[in-house]
């Protein structure tokens, strides 16, 4: 029997091993750190790509079928893989090098959003390829959240995923805008330009990420549905991690549809011509990740470790209750107003969960419980636009909105009354620390 030490990342002087760390980080200490630059550079590419062709993709469906629901559902097919193969393809990742799976993901993206591209696809076949482009996605994002922990530490850890996340939110208020413009001329060009954001990534990841093994001993692995079920026993059955992944559930249930249904909520606004709607779509889409940019900015950068914990709850239950005005069919300004209040509450909130989650997290777990929660999340995400897609075919959209949000702020409640004691996650971080330096047998 063979015993590896296991890999152990050192706290910063200020921090004391297992605690919550309270060393403030600086984003231009995390900057300095040159992996962390290329894995970000890397990831803002290919969300650039992204956003663009989801924006364009969404609105040609819309403007061939003029149904609510097919476009819903366009825009939903990113989330789909997640409903099942998310958490699955997520264990995979965990068996092989993280940037390795990073990169083949990349270049598998690569050559089927260019297929995309091809003219006059049927839209069944259309929505088929954006499906199996789709499936490259938990891989690549089950790699990417479990390598930073081995880039950052302590607080840097924290700012990096606030950085990262703001960072996601700057590529979607490009992407977004360019896309819904480009919608109205040639929204191909937007496939081609994605196609071309993942082969960038995948030479950034290559040059720039150093290659580590892979964190899971090849002698101990099982059949992959058993370390699949592992992540989900993992996540509910921590308390801590549990609680946290009710809440972002909750959450992200409600914060997306305004993004989702943009297209739907542009022609909704009774504008007149294409470029105006284009104009509103991408303002709309875009409205979420500026409030996002500057939440990330004002608390990830401006508040201590403590306030931020602090400001989970109510920021939680603010989600929600930003999209309620929906009711009163506001303009377009309001409409990106209140998309733009609700993501600074995400912001101010998500980071800080997020480095919760994975410190109280044994490290051999990271990839799979981060599938459990990504998939989680995009399952609640695409149920939500799919189910408002198809109730706006039937009721005004605001009112669908409105009510759909009041509902969230019930929800947000339920989840917010189980919410943990600040000395159950530090228990919970302390368990994981222990079992991190513990020897692991092969």
């Amino acid at each position: 029997m063979v015993h590896h030490p296991a890999r152990t990342n050192t706290p910063p002087p200020n921090e004391t091993p297992g605690s919550i760390p309270e060393h403030r980080a600086t984003f231009g200490e995390v900057l300095a750190i040159r992996e962390y630059r290329g894995m970000l550079g890397a990831s803002v590419l290919s969300w650039i790509g992204d956003y663009l062709a989801k924006a364009a993709v969404t609105t040609l469906v819309y403007e061939q079928t003029g149904s609510a629901g097919m476009a819903a559902a366009t825009f939903a097919i990113s989330f789909a893989p997640w409903v099942l193969l998310g958490p699955m393809l997520a264990a995979v990742a965990e068996r092989y090098p993280y940037r390795t799976v990073m990169i083949i993901s990349d270049l598998a993206r690569m050559g089927l959003i260019a297929l995309v591209a091809v003219p006059n696809l049927p839209i069944p076949v259309l929505i088929g390829l954006l499906f199996l482009t789709a499936l490259g996605n938990p891989p690549y994002e089950a790699a990417r959240s479990a390598l930073y922990p081995a880039i950052l530490t302590g607080d840097r850890l924290v700012v990096g995923i606030s950085l990262n996340l703001s960072a996601g939110q700057a590529a979607q208020i490009g992407g977004y805008l360019a896309g819904g413009l480009l919608a109205a001329m040639n929204p191909r060009m937007s496939l081609l330009l994605d196609a071309a954001t993942f082969a960038v990534s995948a030479l950034l990841l290559t040059f720039v990420v150093k290659h580590r093994p892979a964190v899971g001993n090849p002698n101990a692995r099982r059949n992959l549905i058993q370390e699949t079920a592992e992540g989900f026993r993992v996540v509910f059955g921590i308390p801590a991690l549990r609680a946290i992944a009710v809440l972002v559930f909750s959450v992200t249930l409600f914060a997306i549809v305004p993004e989702g249904l943009a297209a739907v909520w542009a022609h909704h606004l009774s504008l007149d011509g294409d470029s105006e709607r284009g104009f509103a779509q991408g303002m709309i889409m875009l409205a979420n990740p500026a409030g996002y940019v500057l939440g990330g900015i004002v608390v990830g950068r401006f508040m201590a470790p403590a306030m931020r914990r602090s400001l989970i709850r109510p920021l939680a239950l603010l989600t929600p209750i930003m999209l309620v005005p929906a009711l009163l069919d506001p303009s377009l300004i309001a409409v990106c107003l209140m998309a733009a209040a609700c993501g600074f509450c995400l912001a101010g909130m998500l980071p800080t969960i997020n480095a919760l989650f994975v410190q109280a997290l044994p490290n051999v777990y990271r990839a799979r419980a981060f599938g459990v929660m990504q998939g989680g999340v995009q399952v609640m995400q695409g149920a939500a636009v799919l189910f408002t897609g198809v109730l706006a075919n039937h009721w005004p959209l605001h009112q669908v909105i409105g009510l759909w949000s009041v509902a969230g702020v019930v929800l947000v409640l339920v989840a917010l009354s189980a919410w943990p004691p600040h000395e159950r996650f530090t228990a919970a971080i302390e368990r994981a620390r222990r079992l991190n330096e513990a020897p692991v047998a092969g």
